[in-house]
């Protein structure tokens, strides 16, 4: 089941940053009173309730603007709301309607998207009285709130969350087909790698149509294995402004994500992981699908017999405590190491499905805690593991039972998490551990 994606709409300067901000509770956009602002797009990640969905911040809508930055982001929420599931169009209480609000709405009409109307900047019970006018605008329902102060915000959420899935469903389908998405920044090589597989001569190939605008999935036959290939590259709109291409990637990602089971991150060998190359990876993180990091365009770099391993290190240093995710240095244009990507993932794959025994994890308890101290954030009192079980596989999830359980530290987790890896692996899966008062 996928992260729903939630996209926030509406003329220059009627408060979309404001609430974005608010949502996603960091000041990630700038805010400010000249209009045109939000060039760059941000993503956050807004949990409500139990309820996690990823909220866009497009900039400012100017209809028939020759400005090349207001073309561009026209074209943006375009794509906004092609991709996403909800909309949630905002407008300025103190102006009501006018003629770019009134044009949007015809835009949005067209979606077939839920869209939620909302009269932003109602700061005080005092200014309700100005909301009646925007159901001029034709929708059933609008909502009033103050994005910058907060009123009303958190009964707006109960109702756009009202049918999202909760955190512990947001776990993928899997079928007896096992899915691989190719991701990674524009030109790293993602077209190359998936045509160098495809073109394998050992190779059954049949096209099947993807479930996001301009990819294609491809069913691989591998050594008697069947895998679905979930090409992502498929991006070959030009544009005047180079963000766009940006934008576009990172929604397909995302919804590329939600559908796999092991996520093919590639990386530009020239550059190195960069801030966008760490999204993308958090992303898959999140969604807890197994990865596997790709070097590509290897062949391009000068080396000796200690360029891998020096390159290797660095990385390793940079994903810090995301060390588990395995790297292999690849040239999708020679084809060098790219069919020990596909056995590489076969193994994570293994990995993600992996299920322990409880008795066997309480035998590993016993033997690796009983000695250990393990500290207590609040009560200085010491935490100990009474048993614990794997409750789920694809992806592995565990539940210990201890004595405090609120008590748990996030370096204590983590030192746990490390504990279960030297013991049974779990090479480019990430895991998730809940704790239970015994």
């Amino acid at each position: 089941m996928k992260i729903p994606i939630v996209v926030i709409i509406g003329r220059p300067n009627v408060g979309k940053s404001a609430l974005f901000n608010r949502l996603v509770g960091k000041r990630d956009a700038i805010v400010d009173k000249v209009s045109g602002v939000t060039r760059d797009r941000n993503y956050g990640e807004v949990e409500w309730c139990g309820k996690i969905f990823n909220l866009i911040d497009t900039g400012g809508f100017v209809p028939d603007s020759e400005n090349v930055f207001e073309q561009a982001i026209i074209e943006q929420i375009d794509a906004a709301v092609i991709e996403c599931d909800s909309i949630i169009f905002l407008l300025d209480v103190n102006d009501g309607v006018t003629p770019v609000d009134q044009l949007i709405a015809n835009q949005l009409r067209k979606s077939n998207k839920p869209v939620y109307v909302v009269a932003n900047k109602t700061d005080s019970a005092g200014k309700e009285n100005l909301v009646p006018a925007i159901y001029e605008l034709g929708f059933d329902a609008v909502y009033n709130m103050s994005g910058l102060f907060g009123r009303n915000v958190g009964d707006f959420l109960d109702i756009l969350t009202e049918n999202f899935p909760l955190n512990t469903d947001l776990i993928s389908e899997t079928s007896s087909i096992p899915r691989y998405a190719v991701v990674g920044r524009p030109n790293v090589g993602k077209s190359s790698f998936v045509n160098s597989l495809l073109g394998f001569n050992r190779n059954i190939v049949t096209d099947i149509p993807g479930t996001t605008r301009d990819s294609l999935d491809s069913t691989l036959k591998y050594y008697g294995k069947e895998i679905i290939l979930i090409d992502t590259a498929g991006l070959r709109k030009r544009s005047r402004i180079d963000e766009n291409i940006e934008f576009y990637s990172v929604l397909r990602t995302l919804k590329s994500l939600d559908r796999c089971d092991i996520a093919i991150v590639l990386i530009d060998a020239n550059w190195g992981i960069e801030k966008q190359d760490m999204r993308i990876i958090n992303e898959a993180v999140k969604r807890k699908r197994g990865i596997v990091l790709c070097i590509n365009k290897w062949d391009l770099i000068e080396k000796d017999d200690k360029t891998a391993q020096q390159f290797e290190k660095t990385l390793i240093s940079q994903l810090g405590e995301l060390n588990y995710i395995p790297v292999i240095f690849i040239s999708a244009l020679t084809k060098q190491r790219i069919y020990k990507v596909i056995d590489l993932s076969f193994q994570i794959l293994d990995e993600w499905s992996k299920k322990i025994s409880t008795s066997d994890l309480n035998d590993f308890i016993e033997k690796t805690f009983r000695n250990i101290s393990l500290p207590s954030t609040t009560t200085g009192k010491e935490v100990k593991i009474k048993y614990g079980v794997q409750v789920k596989s694809s992806p592995p999830i565990f539940s210990f039972f201890v004595n405090d359980p609120k008590s748990i530290q996030e370096n204590t987790k983590r030192f746990i998490v490390n504990k279960i890896r030297g013991e049974y692996g779990f090479a480019g899966v990430p895991l998730t551990v809940l704790f239970k008062q015994k």
